[in-house]
């Protein structure tokens, strides 16, 4: 598994949705499946499905924000009702590794962050992009916002 620091912009046409952080694992991808339904009505987009994922502060912080949605290349001045254009520049650690290890994926790229002195930015989303590689088997690239 590679680790490295980047400076990303992302462009992205969502939909926001809420919920407990024990409960995303399940919720997210049914919620992605409702967003997906209705990505035809987002003009240019570039397919690549993304998730954008507030951060848990705390043991308290019981539920967060997120959102699911498509990278567009371009600013968007319309979006399709009950969505939102969002747009955002980071310095994030990154790693990219299948869909099936993402839980350890995560666990990694933090372990690899703190060694190397990198601070989280809890003001900031965790990003996930999600990428079809053959025989349906789908890779997921992580983004953990930092501190520059």
């Amino acid at each position: 598994m590679e680790c490295k620091k980047v400076k990303k912009d992302f462009k992205v046409v969502g939909m926001k949705n809420r919920g407990a952080y024990a409960n995303f694992g399940s919720e997210v991808p049914k919620f992605a499946q409702q967003f997906i339904s209705k990505a035809s009505e987002i003009q240019h987009h570039s397919n690549t499905e993304i998730a954008l994922y507030e951060p848990k502060r705390d043991e308290n912080h019981l539920e967060g924000d997120y959102y699911v949605g498509l990278i567009v290349p371009d600013a968007l001045n319309e979006v399709p009702s009950g969505m939102e254009y969002i747009e955002i520049s980071q310095e994030y650690v990154t790693t990219r590794g299948r869909i099936t290890d993402v839980s350890d994926l995560h666990l990694q790229i933090i372990k690899w962050s703190d060694e190397h002195g990198y601070q989280k930015n809890l003001g900031s989303y965790i990003i996930e992009t999600y990428h079809p590689i053959e025989n349906n088997i789908e890779e997921v690239q992580i983004y953990i916002p930092i501190h520059s």
